[in-house]
C-alpha cells in the first residue's frame, strides 16, 4: 500500500559546556570566559495508508468536495489526507483530482516535509509520487501554522488519465 509521509521536527538548544564568572560585581582581569552550545534538530518520520474504495461513487460529488482519511499522529501532531475526486478549485473544472495533507490538531509553526504517493496496482511499481524529501527547498520545510493548514496539489493527476490507469483497480485507489 502507498502512503502520505510526514517528517516534522523542532529545534532546541542544549548546553554543550559552559562556565560562569563569580557573583562579584567586578572580576579580576584574565582570559575571557569561553562557552559553547549545540542546536539539535529532532525529526520524526511517519506514514499513513489511505484506501479509497468505491471511487466511482465519489466522482461527480462536486468541485471542492472531498473524502478524508482517519486522522493519524506523527511528531505529536494529528494529520489527515484529503482527496478531492473532482478537484479542489473551480478554475480547473473537475479536470484533475486533488490531494492534500492537512494539520488536524492545534499547533503553531509545525515544520514538515511531505510525500504523497498514489500506488500503481499493476505490480510494476510505477507509483505517482510527489515528494519534497531529498529536494533542497529555499525556505526549508513547510510551516503549517494552525489546524486546517493544508499542503498538496490542486492538480495531482488528470482525472481521465487516472480513470483509465493501473492506479485504479476494482474501483479502488491506494494512497
Amino acid at each position: 500500500m502507498g502512503s502520505g509521509r510526514v517528517c516534522g521536527g523542532g529545534t532546541f538548544a542544549r548546553p554543550f559546556s559552559s562556565s560562569s564568572s563569580s557573583p562579584h560585581l567586578s572580576a579580576p582581569p584574565g582570559p575571557p570566559t569561553e562557552t559553547a552550545s549545540t542546536s539539535v534538530t529532532d525529526t520524526v518520520n511517519g506514514s499513513h495508508h489511505f484506501k479509497i474504495d468505491g471511487y466511482s461513487l465519489l466522482k461527480g460529488m462536486g468541485i471542492g468536495k472531498y473524502t478524508a482519511s482517519d486522522t493519524f499522529t506523527v511528531g505529536g501532531y494529528d494529520w489527515a489526507i484529503y482527496f478531492y475526486p473532482d478537484g479542489k478549485s473551480l478554475e480547473d473544472g473537475a479536470t484533475y483530482v486533488s490531494l492534500f495533507l492537512a494539520l488536524a490538531s492545534e499547533g503553531t509553526d509545525v515544520r514538515a516535509l511531505f510525500e504523497l504517493t498514489l500506488l500503481d496496482q499493476s505490480g510494476k511499481e510505477r507509483h505517482k509520487v510527489h515528494s519534497h524529501f531529498g529536494r533542497t527547498l529555499e525556505g526549508g520545510p513547510y510551516t503549517l501554522k494552525y489546524r486546517g493548514s493544508m499542503w498538496g496539489y490542486k492538480r495531482f493527476f488528470r482525472r481521465t488519465t487516472l480513470e483509465t490507469s493501473e492506479y485504479l483497480k476494482d474501483d479502488c485507489l491506494l494512497l
